[in-house]
């Protein structure tokens, strides 16, 4: 289907690719729900970026959940999951993989590491150091791995879920601008409500509420529902806002750094996503609004001045996007 014509009164396969996604997601997002509950924005964040087929940083407090998010995404779906638990000694090899040589017959033999796997969960990944984090680059951005001259392409669906406590915490490295560049969205757990906190006394005393947790979909499926994603219509206009939006970022004073080209990229994939688990086959501005903090203030470096007002990248974004003019019907 043509992106440049409206898709607002018609499109019926499109609509019927639309009804797919949310029906799955819907199911994903009960099962997930067993485990995490009281979080229905941070879950729709997580199955926005699981289709849009990027990444996702997690980054709370300790205790709060976020290994659990990524622990019940990946057992949601039938595919292979990782973890990798980020320490100031682990190697990039422990992640990537080693190849080693048998004596016996002579030749090297490759083992992969846990980066070869549906979804990655990184747990605590600013604990390692940026040697050990660059070592995720290349597989994030490239979906591939290159050790010992040979380069071997990860399968789809391939997500990095990465957990990091907050910065100024004891043992933590920053993460460099660009490893955070790669992650789509960020997103912050945060404590649960009173109420969900007694019932987590009682899901959580005997055992992991996990054990429980059944696959509701596959990595077949999340890669054919990732695939009619890109069947949802961005109109011109709208393409436009999200360009004014990024580069907005570039320009503002309260900025020293601004979002990148790939941020724009990442933007436009996000709301592709966030419209279809709406039950829409195009993108409106309020996609965008709605992730314009999770995907691009994780990216950006407040300069001097707001950093003695104390203003945070969250907070500068939601400015930018309150004054920024909205596209009308496509």
């Amino acid at each position: 289907m043509s992106l440049g014509t409206h898709h607002g009164g018609r499109g019926g396969g499109v609509q019927e690719d639309v009804g797919e996604i949310v029906a799955v997601a819907d199911r994903v997002r009960g099962a997930i729900e067993t485990v995490i509950e009281g979080k229905p924005e941070v879950l729709r964040l997580a199955l926005t970026v699981l289709l849009a087929e990027g990444h996702l940083l997690i980054e709370d407090v300790p205790g709060v959940g976020k290994t659990m998010l990524a622990k019940a995404l990946g057992r949601a779906v039938d595919c292979s999951v990782q973890r990798v638990q980020f320490t100031p000694d682990l190697l990039p090899s422990d992640i990537t993989g080693v190849s080693v040589y048998h004596q016996d017959r002579r030749e090297f033999e490759f083992n992969p590491g846990p980066v070869f796997a549906n979804i990655v969960l990184g747990d605590e990944i600013n604990r390692a150091s940026p040697k050990t984090q660059a070592a995720l680059l290349e597989c994030m951005a490239e979906r591939q791995v290159s050790v010992d001259g040979q380069t071997r392409t990860l399968e789809r669906p391939f997500m990095v879920v990465a957990t990091q406590n907050p910065a100024d915490m004891e043992g933590t490295y920053a993460l460099p601008e660009a490893q955070r560049d790669r992650f789509m969205a960020r997103v912050s757990v945060g404590y649960p409500a009173p109420q969900a906190e007694l019932d987590m006394i009682d899901s959580h005393s005997s055992r992991s509420p996990l054990d429980g947790l059944a696959p509701v979909t596959s990595a077949a499926q999340i890669r054919d529902l990732a695939d009619r994603v890109h069947s949802v219509h961005v109109a011109p206009g709208m393409r436009r806002y999200v360009v004014d939006l990024v580069n907005a970022t570039r320009t503002a004073p309260e900025l020293r750094l601004g979002a990148s080209p790939r941020a724009t990229l990442h933007l436009v994939r996000a709301a592709r996503a966030y419209a279809a688990l709406d039950g829409r086959h195009y993108v409106v501005p309020d996609d965008v609004q709605a992730l314009a903090v999770p995907v691009l203030a994780h990216r950006l470096l407040p300069g001097p001045e707001a950093q003695m007002e104390r203003l945070s990248p969250e907070q500068i974004v939601a400015k930018l996007v309150a004054r920024l003019p909205v596209p009308g019907p496509q």
